[in-house]
């Protein structure tokens, strides 16, 4: 926004008004949030169980914002658990410390609230939050955030009569703490009890689902327009297939890149991956239409709550929707599913969070200063405890941080000794980090020797998806790479038994987690740290936040917190306050004017 002040004398104090009011006008704008995170009872798929929800609601609210506005979220904790916030894709410049993973924050204690403060700096596109300690993710937590353009840079296609978002998820009737203790006894969980849509359970489109009585989710539309619906598998297992009945996706967009548009009939959405798509409503509107996500590469399950459904109500509608749920791919066709992601492209001549087109980084051209290998292997026992590894290693979270470790100079809380390859050695947990090149060009390999899929998520970056392919990747591999419009992203799929290639250029200092974002992965070590320091010292970090909750071998500087459970004030007050200022600076400009 540009500030046009009128022509008045040149005194130090309409100097002075003009600066703050320019400040206040032009600066980066600030929104403010009060969360409460609390458990709720409710039904989705006929058993009352307890989830897990934000401001009542399940699922939590959406964070709307534009591209460089400074977010800040109070959340207080009412859960009887500690708990960490995480912001998927948000890539926190230079800001490690929001985050929000056991790396580089101490969770919330039950009954505490912390304040989140990030900028989403130089970027656009759909994302989510949600829990990321103590398998909280199972129950819920979760929401949806969407990051605008700023008016000066358009959006590749015509904007949208309407914008809806959707969670696809996995979803079990066990409470979060009876999964990970499930999870900890190597007892398998299996295939879901049901799929959720947007926290609803099925429709009943089938005979048998008709006397469950429990709600379903609904989509209102006009005719003849066109949505964008922001899809999220916001689920911690399962592959879901995602499409819409008589109704092609236009895909335009994923996690925070604009794409190369493409029609599909239906897309295959992995753990943690968030699409964009274009929908226009083209049919005839005599009826509803179902809006279907189903489990693929997961043991068949013969109740029909495994498939999810809602519905797609068109304002002309005069009958419920009918027929057959639309195809969903064969089941067991991986081929169908990696052919499907290689033909995902980065739109290089189309503008996003800056003018200049996404395309303007020749990623292919940059020399590769670092090469990782990373193989992760199925769960087995290490010093008698179930534990998965990534090079052989299981990473253990220490009680200190290591983002704070690393501010205090504490040793021997991690090692900057992670393999760049596995090792010829007995698998053992660690606390082992990648040491990053600042400004460096990292290739990493991700070698997929489990039996199911899996989803790589980095934190802190968007990196560009080269290449996949099935089978143990090998140096003449990269004779395959797109090194010209490979997506950029944060999340990744890698099959069993197959490879995936990304390349991440290191220009946002900070600790950075690396991980397998199914969950029971997680929980059992799949994780690492990403270590990126400027060797410089200058202001590439922001410092130390002043509300930083110690614990481990920091303890001892925690303050006394007992006035955190109250809300910060509100974004209606701190404007409040800010206009005051204004009102008082001008009062005294026009004061001074007419001596």
């Amino acid at each position: 926004m540009r500030c046009s002040p009128p022509h008045l004398p040149c005194t130090s104090l309409v100097v002075l008004f003009l600066s703050v009011a320019t400040v206040c006008l032009a600066a980066d704008p600030y929104v403010f949030f009060d969360w409460t995170v609390s458990y709720l009872t409710a039904s989705p798929l006929g058993t009352r169980q307890q989830v897990i929800g934000i401001n009542g609601q399940f699922p939590g609210p959406i964070l709307n914002v534009t591209t460089n506005w400074n977010v800040v979220v109070n959340v207080k904790n009412n859960l009887d658990e500690p708990l960490l916030l995480t912001w998927n894709g948000i890539q926190h410049r230079k800001n490690s410390w929001q985050d929000g993973v056991l790396g580089t924050n101490c969770p919330i204690p039950s009954g505490w609230n912390w304040t989140y403060e990030f900028q989403v700096k130089d970027q656009i596109g759909s994302f989510f939050y949600f829990p990321s300690t103590n398998f909280q993710r199972a129950a819920g937590g979760y929401g949806g955030i969407i990051i605008n353009n700023r008016d000066i840079i358009p959006v590749p296609f015509l904007l949208p009569d309407g914008d809806v978002t959707l969670f696809i998820s996995d979803w079990f009737t066990k409470s979060h703490k009876k999964l990970r203790k499930d999870v900890e006894s190597k007892i398998d969980f299996g295939a879901p009890d049901g799929i959720l849509i947007n926290g609803f359970g099925p429709f009943p489109y089938r005979s048998e689902l008709a006397s469950g009585g429990f709600p379903y989710g609904t989509i209102n539309v006009e005719p003849g327009r066109t949505y964008r619906f922001r899809v999220h598998n916001s689920g911690i297992a399962t592959t879901l297939n995602f499409r819409i009945q008589n109704h092609n996706l236009l895909l335009v967009e994923t996690e925070g890149s604009y794409t190369v548009q493409q029609n599909y009939t239906n897309m295959d959405i992995h753990v943690g991956q968030s699409f964009s798509f274009l929908v226009t409503m083209d049919q005839s509107g005599s009826n509803d239409y179902y809006i279907v996500a189903s489990t693929r590469f997961t043991k068949s399950s013969s109740s029909p709550k495994a498939t999810g459904v809602a519905i797609l109500h068109y304002s002309s509608s005069q009958g419920p929707a009918s027929g057959p749920l639309p195809d969903p791919p064969i089941e067991s066709d991986t081929s169908f599913s990696m052919n499907q992601a290689r033909s995902i492209r980065l739109n290089v001549s189309a503008g996003a969070a800056r003018p200049n087109p996404q395309g303007s980084f020749k990623y292919g051209q940059i020399t590769v200063t670092d090469v990782y290998v990373i193989v992760n292997s199925p769960p087995e026992k290490i010093d008698g405890r179930l534990r998965a590894t990534l090079n052989g290693i299981s990473y253990l979270p220490p009680s200190t941080p290591l983002k704070l470790a690393q501010q205090y100079n504490i040793s021997g809380v991690y090692k900057l000794d992670f393999p760049k390859r596995p090792m010829n050695r007995h698998p053992k947990v660690d606390t082992s980090v990648m040491n990053g090149t600042y400004k460096g060009f990292m290739e990493i390999i991700f070698q997929n020797s489990d039996t199911t899929v899996k989803s790589y998520h980095l934190d802190g970056y968007a990196f560009f998806v080269v290449g996949m392919d099935f089978g143990l990747w090998t140096e003449n591999s990269r004779s395959l790479y797109n090194k010209g419009d490979g997506v950029a992203r944060s999340t990744t799929q890698v099959f069993p038994g197959a490879w995936t290639a990304i390349l991440v250029y290191l220009d946002n200092a900070g600790m950075w987690n690396l991980r397998i974002d199914n969950l029971a992965s997680w929980y059992l070590g799949q994780e690492v740290y990403l270590n990126v320091v400027n060797p410089e010292i200058d202001t590439s970090e922001n410092s130390i936040p002043e509300n930083t909750i110690y614990c481990g071998r920091l303890s001892p500087l925690q303050r006394d917190q007992s006035q955190r459970v109250n809300f910060s004030g509100s974004a209606r007050s701190i404007l409040a306050t800010s206009r005051g200022i204004l009102l008082a600076l001008f009062a005294i400009l026009i004061s001074s004017l007419a001596r």
